[in-house]
């Protein structure tokens, strides 16, 4: 007789955040750890879902309950009050979050240090700026957004200690559409642009793609101006039509490696607990090097990163 398949009679569900797959960032990280999972553990069934507005949250996640989903995973800080008390209603159901802590038993809280990622990534932007100016859009102002910003400032002016950095954010808690908006990503880019920046890091989910066509129609060339990506690899996800060559590099932000460690312990039979951090020593967090204009400055950012690893380099998560 033949072996069952991997995960055989096990249910796993993953809750996105407001969009969904499509995203070039943060859902779609989630979505290549869920993909992984799933092809590796045929036998299980897998249930993807993601809310229209945080007002159908509460039905998504109640859906994926009565489903019979032994493991969860909400994707992104936005789920914490909803999949909190969930954890706390069901133990019986094994949760993960990523970007937040849930205190219950049977939840994994899944952390990165995007400070120590966006830190590199700032590195990279003042060395290979001209102008010396430099642009971070946020999407949204909370203190997990400020790490990033946090880390790029620092990261720069180590780097170039006369850089400038102007930051704007698309959005202010309870507005989270910033997340979403790349009308409003494009207009605070191309006004960035037009002031002299020369480089600008987004951390803004889909709002980014606005800073991506806003370098394309800045009038200036690939290495004139560049654009830094964020959570993914956005210089492979984005198009070449849609300002791929601006793309200097991107804050990797291991979301799928996460979420599929998450599943994968949870069909093992040891689904993960506590406090789950991926920080740059494990490569939680990093930079993509696709773009070949990075590799001139790749020495010094590799040097940046060991500091970062043995401590010699401490990096603020605070603005």
């Amino acid at each position: 007789m033949a072996a069952d398949a991997p995960g055989t009679g096990m249910k796993i569900g993953l809750l996105y955040d407001i969009t969904g797959r499509g995203d070039k960032s943060f859902n779609d990280a989630a979505a290549m750890g869920y993909d992984k999972a799933m092809a590796e553990f045929s036998g299980a069934t897998f249930t993807e879902s993601a809310p229209t507005g945080d007002e159908d949250r509460p039905e998504r996640l109640k859906t994926l309950i009565e489903a019979g989903n032994g493991l969860i995973v909400c994707v992104g800080f936005l789920w914490t009050k909803d999949c909190g008390e969930a954890a706390v209603a069901h133990p019986e159901i094994s949760f993960a979050i990523i970007d937040d802590i849930i205190d219950s038993p049977n939840a994994a809280s899944l952390l990165f240090s995007e400070e120590q990622g966006s830190y590199l990534v700032g590195y990279a932007a003042a060395l290979k700026s001209t102008s010396g100016k430099l642009g971070f859009i946020g999407g949204v102002r909370t203190d997990g957004i400020g790490k990033f910003e946090a880390g790029f400032k620092q990261g720069a002016l180590a780097a170039n200690p006369s850089a400038t950095i102007e930051v704007k954010y698309a959005t202010e808690p309870p507005d989270f559409s910033g997340f979403n908006d790349p009308a409003k990503g494009k207009t605070i880019a191309a006004a960035m642009y037009k002031s002299g920046i020369d480089v600008i890091y987004h951390a803004a989910g889909g709002t980014g793609a606005g800073l991506f066509a806003a370098a394309m129609e800045s009038g200036k060339a690939a290495g004139e101006i560049w654009a830094i990506g964020v959570d993914s690899d956005q210089y492979n996800s984005v198009a070449a039509e849609n300002g791929q060559e601006y793309i200097l590099t991107s804050m990797l932000k291991r979301v799928d490696v996460a979420t599929y460690e998450a599943m994968k312990a949870y069909i093992n039979g040891a689904p993960l607990s506590g406090i789950n951090r991926y920080d740059a020593s494990t490569d939680g967090v990093g930079y993509s090097a696709s773009n070949a204009a990075i590799a001139d400055i790749a020495d010094k950012l590799e040097a940046v990163k060991a500091d970062i690893v043995s401590g010699t380099v401490v990096v603020t998560d605070k603005p």
